[in-house]
């Protein structure tokens, strides 16, 4: 089992930036930043097709995901607020 890392989108670029400057192929500029190789290999090509490399918050795919999550959050919230005003109408009520 791996477990990922976050990297900040100012990490991404700076490296992105190192890779293509230091004249090193991917492997050792990878191994230098202490990142997989391959990890380095999708953001330079990300950064070359134009793809923004950091997808900001939450690593949403897309924007209808990042507003069912919103949407879920909302609802979660709405029924905790729900439950709160039950309980208290029923400590108010006795």
């Amino acid at each position: 089992m791996s477990r990922s890392k976050r990297y900040s989108k100012q990490f991404k670029e700076d490296a992105i930036a190192y890779a293509r400057d230091s004249h090193l192929s991917v492997n050792a500029a990878a191994d230098n930043l202490g990142v997989a190789p391959s990890t380095l290999g999708k953001w330079i090509k990300k950064a070359n097709s134009g793809e923004d490399v950091h997808r900001g918050s939450g690593n949403y795919r897309s924007d209808e995901a990042k507003e069912n999550a919103r949407l879920r959050k909302e609802l979660r919230d709405t029924k905790d607020a729900l439950e709160i005003l039950k309980k208290a109408i029923s400590i108010l009520g006795d």
